[in-house]
């Protein structure tokens, strides 16, 4: 796959809770090794959108690819096997599990022709120092930052080409905030694919090549990338009243 050639194509994608409809039509895309965040208010549909990526919400839409597979007709765990990882905003690592427990039920093996680095238990502990002085510790005796980490570990070691995370900076103490920044940069740099959802345009700016504002589940604008344009620009062009840019 060439760097043009899109990762992630979504085409008109609608998604639904029940009989209410979250999602109007949402089109986006993300080349490979490309860092894209997704912006707007609480409820703008964010989350929604992550979970239409991996299967975890009733959705349609014309086109919704990885590599070009098709995955509207995939379970999530089949979607996952094709390498799409998800660290959801209310992290669900498992309590009563140690970090290399949490770490093991979310192991995949490399695929062969994979060209990215291999994330190995002692790959993502070098991205984390923390979470190798706690690695017998329980899941649940771990701070809210600690527990981010390790949930962006447990999605790494699958071996994703794709790493959804939604909101990895809420609810954590500005130091973590800085180290998450940090790591994201890491991977990007490792040509690892990333889609942020997140309210704050400071750590998308930092970080990401483009990003898409949401507004009651629709497109409402979409920035340059930072490469083109400095992080001033790209937070203004994401300011609540601007028109979408294609």
């Amino acid at each position: 796959m060439s760097a043009t050639t899109p990762l992630l194509q979504i085409e008109g994608l609608n998604a639904w809770y029940g009989e209410a409809q979250i999602l109007f039509g949402l089109t986006l895309h993300i080349a490979p090794g490309e860092a894209v965040a997704l912006v707007g208010r609480n409820g703008a549909g964010k989350s929604t959108t992550m979970k239409a990526i991996i299967g975890l919400v009733r959705r349609q839409a014309r086109r919704l690819t990885l590599g070009g597979a098709d995955l509207l007709a995939l379970p999530t765990h089949a979607i996952a096997r094709l390498g799409v990882g998800y660290v959801p905003e209310d992290r669900h690592i498992f309590a009563d599990l140690t970090v290399l427990e949490n770490l093991d039920l979310g192991r995949r093996q490399r695929p062969a022709d994979m060209t990215l680095p291999d994330w190995t238990t002692d790959a993502v502990f070098d991205l984390f120092p923390q979470l190798a002085d706690m690695r017998g510790r329980l899941g649940g005796q771990m701070s809210g930052g600690e527990q981010q980490m390790l949930a962006v570990a447990r999605a790494l070691v699958g071996n994703p080409s794709l790493l959804l995370l939604d909101e990895p900076s809420e609810g954590v103490a500005p130091i973590v905030v800085e180290q998450m920044t940090r790591a994201l940069a890491r991977l990007k740099a490792g040509g690892l694919s990333l889609l942020i959802s997140e309210q704050s345009s400071d750590l998308c700016a930092a970080i990401c090549d483009r990003a898409y504002r949401i507004e009651q589940g629709e497109l409402r604008a979409h920035g340059p990338r930072t490469g083109q344009a400095s992080e001033t620009s790209l937070k203004a062009a994401l300011a609540p009243g601007n028109a979408p840019t294609r």
